[in-house]
């Protein structure tokens, strides 16, 4: 297939279809969908996951996939299984991957059964550029721009919420000031014909929306409140369905969580393609200059978005430098030149985030995954060599976890070492010790180490 006829079936391929985004990330999904629309594709976020979900997952799988794909596909069929699915107005976007991870199978798997239950017309779209970004061609590469903003947005409209329901004053107001915040980057994310830069000046501004939407919200910040860190695989700790709400089951345990984010995973990449092409000599190459400016482009975007939450992230900051605060302290554990994946960044993240004053460090993996097997083995090693961190790793399937009964010996051992630990944690404003303290007094920033 030539050029001309790779670009006329990229164009095609989804007119007149609704494109259907996997919930890996609730925020994430939903700022994605919106960027789509951008660009007059209807696209929408497969509603939630549930029992169905699961039956019709393990019905069309062999049962050795990994959960993360058995909830995939079963929320896909869903929608292939309701009354109203017309497979003529009906695509799926599954992303691809590389490496040791099975995700790298799902997309052709879910081809493999959509041809099987006789739908392979179906389009699952799978944009890279080695497959001239298969669908969305004609929108690229201002298209991947925009859903980059959109992760990252995503990732500080979750970090802002997770930092502010443990001290909410009335529950539900921080997940009330969460949707508020996604239906208005949804807005402007969704608005067409923004140039780069006016899509950012508009993000900016609706960014600092949200910003105020949080801080408005009623709450107590008190230093009681044990910061956990949560690694492992990105889809199970980051997908409620998948890991049972852990996030909340925390809070509810006295904890505070803090989630590693999906940006991690593109700088890590982005570390990973650098490093590839200098070690294959084309340090001075097109393809190395490429792999750069990427970088570049993509930090900057990242910088302008976060600005407005300057204050609020004081003690909350992620790393600047991927491979110096993450990949390089791992090395002795797991040498990123050869270990590979989502394992490399749990145990480089464990570390950063002690590092940063957490208090313990818990490791959400689906059941059999590799990446979670390996790091299983390697935390318990660390956790002696930094100060006895408490560490546990959680597995997650189908069925029922433990995580419940295990969390209270867990928070046990967190407060245990919060009252010994030297690393000291920073705070924004908002922790200053006050009856009436709450996100409205913001800036600068505070040090003890408790």
């Amino acid at each position: 297939m030539n050029m001309a006829q790779t670009a006329t079936k990229s164009k095609n391929a989804l007119a007149g279809r609704t494109l259907w985004i996997p919930r890996m990330t609730y925020a994430g999904a939903r700022m994605f969908a919106a960027t789509f629309r951008s660009a007059g594709m209807d696209s929408r976020v497969v509603p939630p996951s549930d029992e169905r979900t699961l039956e019709l997952g393990g019905l069309h799988s062999s049962g050795e996939e990994c959960y993360p794909q058995k909830v995939t596909l079963g929320d896909f069929l869903r929608i292939v299984y309701a009354d109203d699915f017309d497979p003529a107005r009906t695509a799926f976007f599954m992303p691809l991957a590389e490496g040791p991870c099975r995700f790298g199978q799902y997309a052709p798997y879910l081809r493999q059964v959509l041809a099987e239950l006789g739908h392979g017309d179906v389009p699952v779209i799978s944009p890279t550029s080695r497959n001239g970004y298969d669908g969305v061609g004609e929108h690229a590469p201002d298209l991947m721009r925009r859903a980059w903003r959109a992760i990252v947005i995503a990732d500080i409209l979750r970090k802002c919420m997770l930092k502010t329901r443990p001290y909410e004053i009335r529950r539900g107001d921080a997940d009330a000031a969460y949707e508020a915040a996604m239906v208005i980057m949804e807005k402007i994310l969704e608005t067409p014909g923004l140039s780069m830069s006016q899509h950012m000046a508009a993000a900016v501004a609706g960014m600092m929306q949200c910003r105020d939407l949080f801080r408005r919200v009623p709450a107590r910040y008190t230093r009681d409140r044990l910061l956990i860190g949560v690694v492992g695989e990105i889809f199970c700790r980051m997908n409620t369905f998948s890991n049972d709400n852990a996030i909340r089951k925390i809070e509810a345990h006295g904890g505070e969580a803090w989630l590693s984010d999906t940006t991690e995973w593109v700088w890590y990449t982005n570390w990973s393609q650098k490093f590839l092409i200098a070690r294959d000599g084309r340090r001075l190459s097109l393809e190395m200059l490429m792999a750069v400016v990427k970088n570049k482009v993509q930090a900057g975007d990242e910088h302008k978005l976060l600005a407005p939450f300057a204050e609020d992230f004081v003690g909350y900051e992620e790393p600047h430098d991927i491979y110096e605060e993450v990949l390089k302290p791992a090395w002795p554990y797991l040498p990123a030149d050869s270990a590979l994946g989502e394992m490399v960044l749990t145990v480089g993240k464990s570390i950063y985030l002690q590092k940063k004053g957490a208090d313990g460090i818990i490791d959400i993996s689906p059941f059999s995954c590799m990446n979670g097997i390996v790091t299983e083995a390697v935390l318990p090693v660390l956790s002696r060599e930094h100060e006895d961190l408490p560490v546990r790793n959680f597995y997650f399937d189908a069925s029922t976890s433990n995580m419940e009964r295990d969390l209270d010996i867990f928070m046990e051992l967190a407060g245990a070492y919060h009252r010994r630990k030297s690393p000291v944690r920073r705070y924004p404003r908002c922790f200053e010790d006050s009856p009436e303290a709450n996100i409205l007094s913001v800036g600068g920033s505070v040090q003890r180490g408790e």
